[in-house]
């Protein structure tokens, strides 16, 4: 037969019936479950290409989304179930489920997420709006809090430990806590950080640094909402070992004393079990870090080295220089466009002041200057957390005081004045920053020792010989701990130098 007397066929089938049956007809024929992915299946053209239609049209019936949400949650590895009124749409498996209650005319009324032996809850994601794009990711994040090997009953316990880890860390957050303290105290000061607890499938996040040059742009602009260095709490599973989680909250009480520390109870056998997961800190991006900062995180978790950098195991560790991680990183966060990270030359713009020039030395793979980017860190216990949270602050702060040295521009492309900077590692969380005396030909040197996230100590070093430069060390210490950047710091050793000159 050929294709025009069978499209003529199939007009005349079906000129006589309405619109609405014949996609009910196509959705039937397209519900069952592939067996080989979408790219290679006969009808996947023809469902991607439904999902691009449905994704461009508005949704203007109760018919249409009933079919969106079903065709969403297919997407997702999800079942679909419609009520028989019509107006609901239940999406399901073996360890949630989701109802959506629709008006008649389509319009969004009430959806709520139940967790297997929990009462539901409402999910504020949907609404009014249909964003589908949000509710199929908090689906998507929902499979994911079962992704443990094992069984229903399995996957069930690995979400009652993750659920008793968030009680406890929500319970260590209201510890210090005032009633007007504020976000940024929160992020810089709090055991925890700033922590926004889970909602349906979005994680519970840790905020927990944040810079002063963003808690400025903050204050600049009310009403905007900066965000600084998070990590997301989930659970994943784990293949080849067993970690004793707990089941319920562990948390009791603060022990006394103005430095109060997290009291536990005890992990016994009945508030406990061994499952094949551990709970994750999980990094939007991987966070540089120093080969010492991670022996304290392993040290402090007990969880094994090659869990912690995925592909390295703990011995024969792979590191590369720690500098070099830095620069790649803040470059990454800097440029949309994709610049060499071998580059070690950067020129800094700055208002009422010659253009910077800084080389970075990124040192060699000698153990205390290397380092590797962290993704997550995994933990089993969450007296782990304000711990591994005090260490991610101090690395933070650390590769922000380099990365203010980092700068798109690695090409000089005028001939104005420079100042030349070297940036090189010195031991542990310190650096040196060498320039040229502005008065003398002999080098000066700053030492910028970063302790803890919060207490920073600078030393000021010139020849004996040469004029001082009116900064002293108390001066620039206060200086770097109120922006944490090296060019804003050095702009105003080099303004009270040029007072000393010019009053000379």
């Amino acid at each position: 037969t050929s294709t025009n007397a069978l499209m003529e066929r199939l007009h005349l089938k079906y000129q006589q019936k309405p619109w609405s049956e014949t996609l009910k007809l196509v959705h039937f024929c397209m519900d069952k479950p592939l067996q080989r992915p979408d790219g290679n299946a006969p009808d996947g053209p023809l469902r991607s290409c439904m999902e691009k239609i449905q994704r461009a049209l508005r949704d203007k019936s109760l018919f249409s989304v009933m079919n969106r949400l079903e065709s969403l949650s297919k997407q997702k590895g999800l079942t679909a179930h419609v009520s028989p009124s019509g107006t609901a749409c239940y999406i399901t498996s073996s360890m949630f489920y989701i109802e959506v209650q629709l008006e008649k005319d389509g319009e969004v009324m009430d959806v709520k997420l139940a967790h297997l032996g929990e009462d539901p809850v409402q999910l504020f994601l949907f609404g009014r709006m249909k964003n589908y794009d949000a509710f199929g990711k908090s689906l998507e994040d929902l499979s994911n809090l079962y992704q443990i090997p094992g069984n229903s009953e399995m996957k069930a316990k690995g979400y009652f430990a993750l659920r008793a880890l968030e009680k406890d860390l929500y319970s260590m957050s209201l510890l210090d806590r005032t009633q007007d303290v504020n976000r940024v105290t929160e992020v810089l000061h709090g055991k925890v950080g700033h922590l926004v607890p889970r909602t349906g499938g979005t994680p519970m996040n840790i905020e927990f640094y944040i810079s002063p040059y963003q808690v400025l742009e903050a204050e600049l602009n009310p009403g905007s909402q900066v965000c600084g260095t998070k990590a997301v709490v989930t659970v994943e599973g784990t293949d080849d070992t067993l970690h004793k989680l707990p089941l319920s909250p562990l948390f009791v009480d603060s022990q006394g004393g103005e430095d109060s520390h997290p009291a536990f109870l005890p992990l016994t056998d009945e508030l406990s079990m061994d499952l094949p997961a551990f709970f994750v800190l999980k990094f939007h991006q991987p966070i540089p870090m120093s080969s010492s900062s991670i022996e304290e995180i392993q040290k402090l978790t007990g969880i094994k080295k090659n869990h912690l950098i995925p592909g390295i195991q703990i011995t024969g560790l792979k590191l590369a220089p720690l500098y070099e991680l830095i620069v790649q990183s803040t470059l990454q966060e800097k440029c949309s466009e994709d610049l060499s990270t071998h580059k070690s030359c950067f020129f800094v713009s700055l208002p009422d002041c010659p253009k910077h020039c800084y080389f970075i030395n990124k040192g060699s793979e000698k153990s205390d200057l290397a380092g590797a980017l962290v993704s997550k860190i995994p933990f089993s216990h969450p007296k782990c957390v304000p711990g591994v949270i005090e260490i991610l602050r101090h690395q933070v702060a650390y590769n922000s005081l380099i990365g203010s040295c980092v700068s798109e521009k690695h090409v000089n492309e005028d001939d104005s004045e420079l100042l030349y900077f070297e940036v090189v590692p010195h031991r542990n969380t310190s650096f040196s920053v060498f320039f040229l005396h502005p008065v003398k030909e002999n080098l000066a040197c700053v030492i910028i020792d970063v302790i803890t996230s919060r207490e920073v100590q600078c030393r000021l070093h010139l020849n004996p010989q040469d004029p001082t430069l009116n900064s002293s060390d108390d001066f620039i210490t206060r200086a770097v701990k109120r922006c944490m950047s090296v060019p804003v710091v050095m702009r105003a050793i080099f303004r009270n130098a040029a007072k000393v000159k010019a009053e000379s």
